[in-house]
């Protein structure tokens, strides 16, 4: 066989690794790659990490704990490298005087800049799972950071209570030092409807769920100064229903038994809907298990809730019987 003969015949015969034609080899090696990147990309947008998670990954560069206890509690134990932030730090009087109200783009990203947070980072937020009120903390700052566009942010499920109960755990009584950092945002303020927003969204038709206690829903109580009652028509959803107790740590359950709770209290789990409370601590677990665990994005959280509602006599209230 000439050489031209056989350099034409090697050409016919693909070269090969482990068996395998070197263009379908490298065809595959991109296709496992992108997966690969897909797969930490979705993993890293988790609403959701587990205990499990967290110690797998809690010496990665590219995540920053926040410790949601009190400065005495982190004081005592916290999770190794986690950062102590107050939760009075994420919710400030408004220019109309409401109190606990998202603050300003300028203060939130001096705050979060001060946490040695970046753009990039994925945030975990960690509560105690001790209750429904103070897994809202963590579901409240959760929505913070999304409405100024950082979705690598995550929630510790069953918080320091579940994470405690790993053989692995490592909790230390040092302050994590930090540097700080330069942190850019834009606020979506349509992810934060004002009073006068709800109000036409309210005569549209939207679903307003009611996330407070029952004897507030019935307008048997009301807030200091303020008219008992809820915006009229709306769907009453406790937001503590939404939790599970495992042992003595709180948690969100499986997205099916998230659905039939919301079936059970007539609350669609798509289409437009506005959540409240009083002062959008309780409703931000709602509006994290609607928007976030159940996918539907046209979920919004009315900040300033009840507090400004039933302060103003131009808005509607009603007593449901």
């Amino acid at each position: 066989m000439s050489f031209s003969s056989s350099r034409s015949a090697f050409a016919r015969t693909p070269s090969t690794r482990w068996g395998i034609p070197h263009t379908l080899f490298m065809l595959l090696t991109a296709i496992f790659l992108i997966a690969s990147v897909d797969t930490i990309r979705a993993e890293a947008a988790q609403p959701l990490v587990s205990a499990k998670w967290l110690s797998e990954n809690l010496d990665a560069s590219s995540i920053r704990i926040l410790d949601l206890q009190s400065p005495q509690g982190y004081a005592r134990a916290h999770i190794k490298g986690a950062v102590n932030t107050s939760y009075a730090q994420w919710r400030r009087t408004d220019a109309n005087g409401l109190p606990k109200m998202l603050p300003d783009l300028d203060y939130l990203q001096s705050l979060i800049g001060t946490l040695g947070i970046e753009q990039g980072t994925h945030v975990i937020l960690a509560p105690i799972g001790i209750s429904a009120s103070e897994v809202a903390v963590a579901t409240r700052v959760y929505w913070t950071f999304k409405t100024l566009g950082h979705d690598k942010v995550s929630i510790l499920n069953g918080g320091l209570i579940a994470y405690s109960k790993l053989s692995d755990a490592k909790f230390v009584t040092e302050p994590t030092t930090v540097s700080p950092t330069t942190y850019n945002a834009s606020l979506n303020k349509d992810m934060a409807p004002n009073g006068d927003e709800v109000n036409f969204a309210w005569k549209q038709g939207v679903v307003m769920v009611d996330s407070r206690s029952e004897d507030e829903y019935l307008g048997k109580v009301a807030g200091p100064g303020q008219r008992a009652g809820t915006i009229p028509d709306s769907r009453f959803m406790p937001f503590d229903r939404l939790l599970e107790k495992d042992g003595q740590s709180f948690r969100f359950p499986e997205v099916s038994e998230l659905k039939s709770i919301y079936e059970k209290h007539k609350v669609p789990t798509s289409g437009r809907q506005i959540s409240f409370c009083h002062t959008g601590h309780r409703t931000s677990l709602t509006w994290f298990v609607s928007h976030e665990l159940l996918g539907n994005k046209d979920a919004k959280l009315y900040d300033a809730s009840m507090a400004e509602w039933a302060k103003r006599q131009d808005l509607p209230i009603a007593k449901p019987k």
